[in-house]
């Protein structure tokens, strides 16, 4: 504790710092700056230091046609600190932040709003905190941290929410932390509880006739709805939004709904129609200076080049796109970019290109949804929904309470009893909701270390290293041979490790593959065969996605590899009763005991935790149906009774 205290208080000096440091150079610089301010602005502001009022409307009302003017904007700071205004200081300082915020400069912009926020808890005055407070939320969730960006959001909105009678502006500031609370469940993909917290900001904004806030609106609902697939009610929102903004004359509204509506076209295949909105925007964003819409728009600009074959020209538009993104430190366009350089190089058939930029976007989608930020912003969500719930069932106990007074003794009773049934339900429900949580993190947690063991370094490093050795040796047909089937393996596992469960069928033609794949490494030296007996219809058989590959991995690794000569693995899918159907997989290998005493032996131990998983996975899996699933491990033997390798026998539920 003494170390956090000392740490939170030496970051308060440092802020202190910066924030004397500023309005010093700003009353040095006051004299130069006083020149330019025309004498009726300066009067003006004589006029609001004398009578300081106090609320962002007011002081709006007065400075609203001259608050995007930045040299007046650094007069008037200048001057209220002169003069002790505080409220004066946080108005402006959060109005130049957010011109700062408007062309991409966030690091300016969040120490400006950090000087407002400091101001206005001098001034002890909410209406400039809850502003603060927001306006650093939008510049962190810019530059994608999340987790700063929802801890701002969420202080502002439980400070205006305590206000009993909210002014105009006060509402406002609740509606811009509802949508900073909506784009967390966005970035969770919970995209319905998203659309829940937009459409109720949406319903307020209607209440007070804020065209910029229903734009925004429906931009968001617009854009969960892109992203749930659901295109045509994407396009229906988009074309509100942009109307809202062509109503309000918003340049900046009007280039993000066009750059929106063009997205959508392109995932039409329409890309002629996405260009027509596309190539007017080139300029116009670059004279607004909003970088993280202008980068956006080269980028899809690119996407539309490359799915009319134009790749020259594609990767010099991605690549302008992707520099401003580098440029600004804007890590979700700089993702954006990679993804699209990787589909670029993919459809040019350069596929090692295309690989080392599907790495580099890999690496920044784990940068971005990292596991810390994953679980501070999940418990953010279960306090915020858990007070919200706090508070109804306060607000329900109040109103009985009115009831119970003005009722009979038996309605009393009567509503008494369904209260108490409906506190029980409710915590029953939350109880339920947070096992159901906790499960899924569960499968979610064994099908990201599933993945992991299906893409592990040693294997990729195996097999791309194989298929080196054929092009080195010159051995062309082969190189191509494998590298299709490995880009295809590779295909496969990603797309499977996104389901819960596939097709049989599906399941051994991936395992296929991956033996075709292993089998380089032993010089195609391995018989595998897969049989499946007569009647058994594999595509209706349904198996948790990557079941059989540690399995297979553990016969190569720990059964073959170390064996001389004939080497088999076979799969065989046979009947066992009317609820099961068993896989059996059969090696020649040197057997478990063997294969323990190696694994002593070797100076690297490899320590291999795919086939817990897998158990894991199947007991997860027969949940959803009436039989359990078995796995059960034997050691073959020869006539003579020596180890003559293993045989796993999974027995899965079909009903």
């Amino acid at each position: 504790m003494p170390i956090v205290k000392f740490q939170q208080i030496d970051n308060l000096h440092q802020l202190r710092r910066s924030t004397s440091l500023f309005f010093l150079l700003l009353l040095f610089f006051g004299s130069l700056i006083a020149q330019e301010v025309p004498e009726k602005f300066r009067e003006k502001v004589e006029t609001l230091i004398k009578l300081q009022p106090k609320t962002y409307e007011a002081l709006d009302k007065e400075l609203y046609s001259e608050k995007r003017d930045t040299t007046l904007l650094r007069y008037f700071i200048s001057f209220s600190k002169a003069n002790g205004y505080l409220e004066g200081q946080a108005y402006a300082l959060n109005q130049l932040g957010m011109k700062y915020r408007n062309i991409s400069h966030y690091e300016k912009a969040a120490t400006l709003h950090k000087q407002a926020l400091s101001a206005s808890e001098e001034a002890n005055n909410i209406d400039f905190k809850i502003l603060s407070l927001n306006m650093l939320g939008v510049v962190y969730r810019r530059t994608d941290a999340i987790k700063t960006a929802l801890d701002y959001n969420q202080k502002a909105l439980e400070l205006a929410e305590s206000i009993e009678n909210p002014s105009n502006h006060i509402k406002r500031s609740i509606n811009v932390a509802l949508n900073g609370i909506g784009n967390l469940y966005q970035t969770l993909e919970q995209y319905d509880l998203a659309i829940l917290q937009f459409e109720r900001a949406l319903k307020l904004e209607e209440e007070l006739g804020n065209k910029l806030g229903l734009a925004i609106n429906h931009q968001n609902i617009g854009h969960c709805m892109e992203l749930k697939g659901d295109l045509e009610a994407a396009l229906e929102n988009y074309r509100k939004s942009l109307a809202y903004n062509e109503e309000i004359d918003s340049d900046i509204g009007r280039l993000i709904c066009k750059n929106s509506l063009a997205q959508i076209y392109l995932k039409q295949d329409m890309p002629y129609l996405a260009l027509v909105l596309l190539e007017p925007l080139h300029e116009e964003s670059k004279s607004i200076g909003d970088y993280s819409i202008t980068s956006l728009v080269f980028i899809n600009t690119g996407w539309a080049h490359t799915k009319l074959a134009n790749y020259d020209e594609a990767e010099d538009f991605i690549q302008e796109g992707l520099k401003m993104a580098q440029n600004r430190n804007i890590p979700s366009n700089i993702l954006y970019a990679y993804e699209k350089m990787s589909d670029l190089e993919n459809t040019r058939g350069d596929y090692k290109k295309a690989y080392e930029f599907y790495k580099k976007a890999d690496e920044y989608d784990k940068q971005i949804s990292s596991a810390t930020n994953l679980r501070y912003m999940n418990d953010i969500i279960v306090k915020y929904e858990n007070e919200k719930k706090n508070n109804q069932i306060a607000v329900l106990a109040k109103e009985n309470e009115i009831v119970r007074l003005r009722l009979k003794k038996n309605q009393t009773t009567l509503l008494v009893s369904a209260l108490i049934v409906g506190l029980i339900s409710s915590i029953l429900y939350i109880l339920y909701r947070q096992y159901q949580s906790k499960n899924e993190k569960r499968v979610l947690t064994l099908e990201q270390q599933m993945l992991r063991s299906q893409m592990n370094p040693h294997f990729l490093f195996n097999s791309l290293n194989s298929i080196k050795l054929y092009i080195i040796n010159n051995e062309q047909k082969n190189a191509v041979h494998y590298l299709n089937k490995f880009s295809k393996l590779v295909r496969k596992i990603l797309e499977a490790s996104s389901q819960k469960e596939i097709p049989l069928s599906e399941e051994l033609g991936t395992m296929e593959l991956y033996m075709n794949i292993e089998n380089i490494r032993f010089s195609n030296e391995i018989d595998f065969k897969i049989e499946v007996e007569e009647g058994i219809n594999i595509d209706n058989i349904k198996i948790p996605s990557l079941t059989l590959q540690p399995f297979l991995e553990n016969s190569l690794w720990h059964g073959l590899s170390p064996k001389d000569g004939e080497k088999k693995i076979q799969i065989n899918v046979k009947h066992k009763d009317k609820g099961h159907v068993t896989i059996e997989i059969m090696d020649n290998g040197i057997g478990r005991t063997m294969a323990e005493v190696n694994k002593e032996n070797r100076v690297l131990k490899r320590k291999s935790l795919g086939i817990s998983i897998t158990k894991e996975r199947l007991a997860n899996f027969a949940k959803d149906y009436q039989n359990k699933f078995d796995v059960d491990i034997l050691d073959l033997f020869d006539e003579n009774g020596d180890p003559n390798g293993t045989k796993v026998v999974l027995d899965i539920p079909t009903i």
